[in-house]
This record gives structure tokens, sequence and C-alpha cells, in this order.
């Protein structure tokens, strides 16, 4: 995780592996999110696809998570899917995304959360390139992407 604190969101303790945001209250997210970022990392909502700041992002780097900075995908294991949003094959680390499945709009998919704040990020799907054939298909506002110097 990184420093991207703001002075809301600093932590009550620094004591290892305390985690304040799974604490918070949805009008304390609504303070440290914006109205977009909210509505797609605690409400599960999306935004329309190519109209992301990401999709079509492609310079080197790391994308953490919106909520609760979190790493979440490295620039290499990003790629063009022509879904729209921004896709990875892979997650930074296996233990950064949760999963879950969702029923919403008589659907069958697979809902992928953060799993150190539990913000929706997007879905995955099996459709993507080797060498893991998925497809992680994230919500631009659930980032926050940090070129490499």
């Amino acid at each position: 995780m990184i420093g991207f604190y703001t002075q809301a969101q600093q932590p009550a303790s620094k004591k290892k592996d305390s985690n304040p945001f799974k604490q918070l209250t949805n009008s304390e997210w609504a303070n440290v999110l914006s109205p977009s970022q909210y509505h797609i990392l605690r409400e599960r909502g999306t935004e329309r696809a190519f109209t992301g700041k990401y999709w079509d992002n492609h310079d080197k780097g790391t994308y953490y998570c919106a909520g609760c900075k979190q790493e979440l995908f490295k620039s290499e294991t990003k790629y063009e899917s022509g879904c729209g949003w921004p896709s990875f094959f892979k997650p930074a680390d296996e233990r950064a995304i949760q999963k879950r499945v969702d029923t919403s709009y008589k659907m069958v998919r697979d809902e992928i959360l953060c799993s150190q704040c539990g913000g929706h990020l997007g879905h995955v799907f099996d459709d993507g390139p080797e060498p893991t054939g998925l497809r992680y298909c994230i919500n631009s506002e659930a980032l926050i992407f940090v070129k490499a110097k």
C-alpha cells in the first residue's frame, strides 16, 4: 500500500494489520470518495463503456484501489479487450481481489471486490488471454493509476 491518504483517511492507529477502512460508514465513505467513486465502489455501480479515464491508458505503472489504495494491478497485465473498460489478465497479488457471485440484471457473473475495503471493482470473465485466460474488467473510477518513474 502506498501513502495516498487524505486527512480524513488517516488511519487512527499505525498498528500492523489494522484496517480502518472496513469500519467506515456510508457517510464517511461519501466524504472520502467522489460521487462517482462512491457509486461504483460502495453501491456496485458501473461507468459507461469507453468513458473511463483508464480504458485506453497505455502508460507503465501500477493501479491501486481508489477506496483504500491497495495495489491491485500492474500495467504489464493490462491488455486491449475491446470491452470499453480497463482489462487485466491477472491481479498484482491474488490476495488483493475477492470474488463473489453477482446475479444482478438476470445474469450470473463473478463480481470482483477489493479484499481490503470491500469496494466493488468490476467483474472477471473467462475469455481473457493466456497465461490465465481471465479478463478482469474493472471500472476506471475504482482505480488510481500511478505512472512508473
